[in-house]
């Protein structure tokens, strides 16, 4: 088992690199691979036809017409009440709330998985939303030229502006930074998901596994830092 578990996690550092060096292009794959941390033998094919029902429930309600806060509302209406999507306060910090798999299974997720899974049907929609790297929360913003706002999908998808965040912030006696305003990278997002997985583990005491998360952790090291 130990020699099937290292080769494994050797496949997985290499695949995790090779998705970085892509770009990380693809931010279902990055999902994929954390998640196979936990479920080696999960298939990507799987959580693509998973994030692609949760899609096909949003078309049949989308009004491409319709105004983004109302588009918004839509998206709101079925991943909250339809699919019952919400957040896992009881075991806020457990490690299934980072694998993409379990959150699909349970639609129960932190905030980071929640937005991601919201983000990707976003975005099949056709929708400017990405994600936004706030201290201590996750969240979404929706961007096109000049119209900008945010969206806490924690919190079902509140829709908050700018001033907001600035309070948010100063409540965090935290200075403003652009990064907390605008979108970040697919890198950023698992670069985050990443480090949630390895509080988790520090959390349960399972060292082995948080030593070996590090390691992806590094994997994906930005050269600047």
């Amino acid at each position: 088992e130990e020699i099937i578990h290292t080769l494994q996690f050797d496949n997985l550092k290499r695949r995790l690199a090779a998705w970085k060096e892509k770009g990380g292009e693809d931010l279902l794959e990055g999902l994929w691979l954390v998640a196979t941390f936990q479920y080696p033998d999960l298939e990507f094919s799987k959580i693509k036809d998973q994030i692609q029902q949760i899609y096909y429930e949003t078309w049949l309600e989308f009004k491409p017409e319709a105004v983004p806060l109302d588009q918004i509302k839509i998206l709101n209406s079925v991943i909250f009440n339809k699919l019952k999507f919400s957040p896992n306060t009881k075991n806020f910090h457990s490690a299934g709330n980072s694998m993409l798999n379990v959150v699909l299974e349970t639609k129960r997720g932190n905030p980071i998985s929640l937005c991601c899974i919201y983000m990707l049907v976003a975005q099949k929609m056709k929708l400017p939303v990405y994600g936004v790297n706030l201290p201590r929360l996750f969240i979404l913003t929706y961007k096109q030229g000049k119209n900008q706002f945010y969206i806490n999908v924690f919190n079902k998808g509140l829709v908050f502006s700018k001033q907001d965040i600035d309070q948010y912030l100063n409540n965090l006696n935290q200075k403003p930074n652009d990064i907390f305003y605008q979108p970040c990278s697919h890198l950023d997002i698992i670069r985050r998901v990443l480090r949630n997985v390895i509080m988790a583990f520090e959390k349960t005491g399972e060292e082995d596994k948080e030593q070996e998360v590090r390691q992806l952790l590094e994997v994906l090291a930005d050269e600047n830092d």
